[in-house]
């Protein structure tokens, strides 16, 4: 029996939302710092759901930075998704409303677009909405649940359950990897120029946020040029 898309976007999210609460548990050790409450913890991780950005306010905040300051650094380090909304939209279907557009924009992180535009034909609004309904509840509640624990936990056991996000990156690259060979070679490319740009003299000082939007763009403009993706209308009577 075929799911509903939204019953499939719990059944993807669960994995991400696993991963996220990790994460965001030791992001809520690190909001203890910045004197954050459990209740404001899981707001602010409810709109926030970036880690980078997230961990950069919480110490900002316990810098005594300014508004201006914090507002600048989460921009910075959040712009891939703005390219990530533009890659989603293409994946939209003709004649949805705006303001579906616009929450889905919203509802984007980095594995949630990663199963939404791996979503076969257009992907349906119930989709992501679901898949960003149980990750974020349980980004939000990681973080409050790890202001809570405070440092109660040895550092060494954060870090463990930390990297079971980076085996979710791996669960949603290699399975297309291994079917498209374009993907692959975008994918070496990636992880290359990363690690060639984090340590070059210049490029290597920028934030990681502003390195990965630079490389995103110079990388998929390559391969759109190189390996273009053929319409399906293409040589049609």
């Amino acid at each position: 029996m075929m799911r509903t898309p939204a019953i499939q976007g719990l059944r993807d999210g669960t994995p991400i939302a696993m991963g996220y609460f990790a994460v965001a548990f030791s992001l809520g050790i690190i909001a203890v710092k910045a004197g954050l409450t459990a209740p404001l913890g899981f707001i602010s991780s409810a709109f926030t759901r970036a880690s980078a950005g997230e961990y950069g306010t919480y110490m900002l905040i316990a810098a005594g930075a300014t508004y201006a300051e914090i507002a600048a650094m989460c921009l910075v380090t959040n712009l891939r998704y703005m390219l990530m909304s533009a890659a989603l939209s293409q994946k939209i279907a003709p004649g949805t409303s705006w303001v579906h557009r616009m929450l889905m924009a919203a509802c984007i992180t980095d594995e949630v677009f990663g199963i939404s535009v791996a979503w076969p034909g257009y992907t349906p609004p119930a989709y992501t909405y679901a898949a960003a309904l149980i990750s974020t509840l349980f980004w939000a509640s990681g973080c409050a649940m790890g202001i809570m624990a405070g440092s109660l936990l040895p550092e060494t056991m954060v870090t463990a359950l930390s990297m079971s996000l980076y085996g979710m990156f791996l669960a949603i690259i290699i399975p297309p990897a291994r079917k498209d060979r374009n993907v692959l070679g975008a994918l070496v490319v990636s992880i290359v120029l990363s690690g060639l740009a984090a340590a070059a003299p210049v490029v290597g000082e920028w934030s990681s946020g502003m390195r990965t939007v630079v490389l995103t763009i110079l990388i998929s403009a390559a391969a759109a040029w190189l390996k273009p993706v053929k319409d399906e209308n293409d040589g049609a009577a």
